[in-house]
């Protein structure tokens, strides 16, 4: 019998399993995808291109992961199935050639309080280990050092089932070491209230003497104050000290309001659940906004902010701790554990040095292991997210990305497209949504998808190499090649602010005037001290408005209207031209349609198979009531115009019947931004990165303020977008307003009137002002790393 020739046999037919050679998609429909068909070649890097909200996430993330994700679930047992997320089917005819798809996306890091960069990364899994074997003195387990485990003592009767028989043993103060502070719980940090905040004594409960978010007399709160035997009419500042007490810090109490059994709590214990068990950068604005006016939080006394107990901290190796070593810089920490020879943890410290060696590797070796999860930022957490993945012996992995060059300067965008160009070498299919010029020029292949955004978009426009691109007619083809010129002549500043002796992070006492009055871009590479310096001294100022890069909250309810506050007066127009109540046009209110609450969609549930989402039938999908949508305002019902694009929602409010100046006023922000196509119903769940911080871009630039604070604004941008916010910078500017931008795209930087760049290095090598300057004078000097890179781009 004679062997089969091998494939790769001249002139031989290649074997069938070699023939899957691209992922195929045909007839995707997912948000605004009209029917995309596209082939992706495997094992090779494609990036997707295209401007914000043309459908490149709807097309990686929300059909390709989304069904390689589902699929996997599907392979697990029924029982299983019943513990993970419920997938349903992507909108899309057929999907061929798929692998396992891994996502590293930019949604940022879990916001507990007690979640660390060393928890998250189980760096400190491994150092409890580390110091239960090696520690001296000798502790306990590795619960022992865990700030998230308490110390248990138990004495009693001990009962165990065994065989049938009850075994009855008595134990005397057992111990169940865990590592976590007690005054703090593990958090680090303890809370101190500030009475005058929480209420006016002035008033009475009835007169709403209380200050708190959400604490209403109006509704339940004052019926349940009513009922736990409070006097509604009298001034808080009559209350007897027990009534006060009572208030403030009563313990859970069972009482009856109109029959119904109900529970009483303290204010303050209240608060703590409700608002103080959240990480403060993960709350609504104006929750966020009390919690920092009403409480101070301060380093916790007893652990000095290590989160351990002191049994915890007493264990040394070489002298320290383990929150000595949770404190040091990573990459310090790396040198520190090649110190260490003891045969019997060899595996262990293999284990711990190839972790922090990635964070270096990728960029973060500036961090810290106790540095809090929810502080980082959305680049940050994504490259946080990509350490597991480094030395990975995974291969035919698809690896999705969302802009991994988000939060990176030049400089470290070289380093991350090293990795990228890693994990595909490793015969991994690298799939990349990306807005950056370095990286798009890295590419095997690119499609480009658009022509516009929204419904203008949705459409394969290009597939390709970068060539190809370059010389085409789309565009991101148009604009790959932009380069924004030093302005011919740059604004004088009108004053500045000061800032002397900063020291938040990792800061050396910096001293430095930010000039008012003009453009004023703050750069360095990651981990420099841009964020520090700016949060840390100049946030917070009166009149100073901070628009940072914290993620919107809100479900798939929310959308542009309700969260920048433009429904309020739509809806109170519609109830002026009807003679009717304004809660009618709200679909979270009385104006809800019965059967699907206002949801426009029902829900079916079928247990360990995927959830089926349909039109509700009786409004149709449009939310309201039959009555509600009787009523009109300039010929619309509300239904109308919820489904109107902010572009023509802006005229249909500007004149006529229906104008309405305050609605007017938001949309036409919406517009400045960039976001005339979003609907005005869109739920914020669909929308892009760059597009929900848009929204919250023009929502933000309502507040008062003569100085804005911008962070990262480019977020997300299209190349052909960076032109329109340069121009939205400058109308602000114009405007007599003050614009302080930390960023590292080259475009700001070239458009600044003045340059603060922060270094050299990240961590304890950054910390210092390397350069004050205008733009033209940072580049000719090259003496910065932020200076060869924006020389590097102007001359290109």
């Amino acid at each position: 019998m004679s062997t089969p020739a091998p494939t790769d046999a001249p002139g031989a037919v290649p074997h069938a399993a070699d023939t899957h050679a691209v992922i195929r998609v045909q007839g995707a429909r997912v948000n605004n995808l009209r029917d995309v068909s596209v082939e992706i070649p495997k094992r090779r890097l494609t990036v997707f291109t295209g401007v914000s909200g043309s459908g490149k996430s709807s097309l990686v993330f929300g059909t390709i992961a989304a069904e390689s994700q589902r699929m996997i679930n599907e392979t697990y047992s029924a029982f299983v199935q019943g513990f993970v997320p419920s997938l349903a089917r992507p909108e899309v005819d057929a999907l061929e050639g798929l692998t396992t798809a891994i996502l590293v996306d930019q949604e940022r890091l879990g916001a507990n309080p007690r979640s660390t960069v060393g928890t998250v990364t189980d760096a400190n899994a491994m150092l409890r280990i580390l110091f239960s074997r090696l520690g001296a003195p000798y502790v306990g387990p590795p619960t022992a050092f865990s700030f998230n485990v308490p110390t248990r003592k138990a004495s009693g009767v001990m009962s165990t089932e065994k065989g049938g028989r009850t075994e009855r043993s008595v134990v005397r103060n057992v111990l169940y070491l865990g590592g976590m502070c007690p005054r703090c719980e593990g958090t680090g940090a303890v809370s101190d209230f500030d009475l005058t905040a929480l209420y006016d004594d002035g008033k009475s409960l009835a007169e709403g003497a209380l200050t708190i978010p959400g604490y209403s007399m109006d509704g339940w709160y004052g019926r349940i104050f009513s009922g736990a035997g409070f006097d509604m009419d009298k001034p808080i500042a009559k209350f007897s000290k027990k009534e006060l007490d009572d208030l403030l810090y009563k313990e859970p109490t069972k009482i009856k309001v109109e029959g119904i059994n109900l529970t009483f709590e303290g204010v303050i214990p209240k608060i703590q659940k409700s608002m103080l068990s959240k990480d403060v950068e993960a709350m609504q604005p104006h929750i966020r906004a009390f919690v920092e006016r009403a409480i101070t939080f301060q380093a916790c006394p007893e652990c000095g902010g290590t989160r351990l107990s002191p049994e915890a901290r007493s264990a040394k190796i070489q002298g320290r701790g383990i929150a000595d070593l949770c404190a040091m810089q990573i990459s310090d920490l790396a040198v520190w554990v090649r110190t260490l020879e003891e045969p019997t943890v060899a595996p262990l410290l293999r284990g711990l040095q190839h972790l922090l060696d990635s964070f270096a590797e990728i960029g973060l070796g500036y961090l810290s292991l106790d540095r809090p999860a929810g502080t980082l930022s959305g680049g940050e957490a994504q490259r946080a997210k990509m350490i597991r993945h480094l030395g990975s012996s995974l291969t035919d992995v698809t690896y999705v990305f969302d802009e991994p060059t988000i939060g990176l300067h030049p400089h470290d965008i070289e380093r991350m497209n090293q990795l990228l160009l890693q994990l595909r070498d490793k015969g991994n299919t690298v799939l990349v949504v990306e807005h950056k010029p370095e990286t798009i020029a890295i590419a095997d292949r690119v499609v480009d998808l658009g022509p516009g955004a929204g419904t203008e978009g949705g459409r394969v426009c290009f597939e390709g190499t970068v060539e190809d691109l370059r010389a085409s007619d789309t565009v991101t083809g148009r604009h790959l090649d932009d380069r924004v010129r030093f302005r011919d002549s740059v604004r004088a500043p009108a004053g500045a602010l000061e800032v002397r002796g900063a020291s938040t992070h990792n800061l050396r006492c910096v001293d430095v005037d930010i000039p008012l009055g003009i453009l004023c871009v703050v750069t360095g590479v990651a981990g420099s001290g841009k964020s520090s310096l700016i949060n840390g001294s100049v946030a917070g100022r009166e009149g100073v408005v901070v628009i940072d890069q914290a993620a919107i909250k809100g479900s798939r309810r929310s959308n542009p209207a309700t969260y920048t506050g433009l429904l309020e007066p739509i809806r109170k127009a519609f109830a002026k031209a009807n003679g009717v109540k304004p809660a009618l046009f709200s679909s979270n209110s009385e104006g809800a349609c019965p059967t699907c609450n206002g949801a426009g969609v029902l829900f079916t549930e079928l247990g360990v198979m995927a959830t089926v989402e349909s039109t509700c039938e009786e409004c149709e999908g449009r939310r309201f009531q039959a009555a509600v949508l009787e009523y009109t305002l300039g010929g619309l019902d509300i239904s109308e115009v919820l489904a109107m694009s902010v572009a023509e929602a802006e005229a249909f409010f500007g004149s006529g019947h229906a104008r309405t100046p305050a609605a007017h006023k938001v949309l036409d922000r919406l517009v400045d931004v960039g976001l005339g196509y979003l609907t005005l119903g869109q739920p914020l769940t669909t929308l892009s990165g760059g597009e929900r911080q848009r929204v919250k871009l023009a929502t933000q630039m309502a507040e008062k303020g003569d100085v804005y604070v911008l962070d990262e604004p480019t977020t997300g941008l299209h190349l052909a977008d960076v032109e329109n916010l340069l121009g939205l910078l400058d109308r602000l500017v114009d405007s007599g307003k003050s614009v302080i931008v930390i960023e590292h795209h080259q475009a700001v930087m070239a458009h600044a009137d003045w340059i603060i760049d922060l270094g050299p290095g990240a961590g304890h090598d950054g910390g210092k002002v390397v350069f004050e300057g205008t733009p033209a004078d940072l580049s000719a000097a090259r003496s910065t790393l932020t200076g060869k890179h924006l020389a590097a781009y102007v001359g290109g």
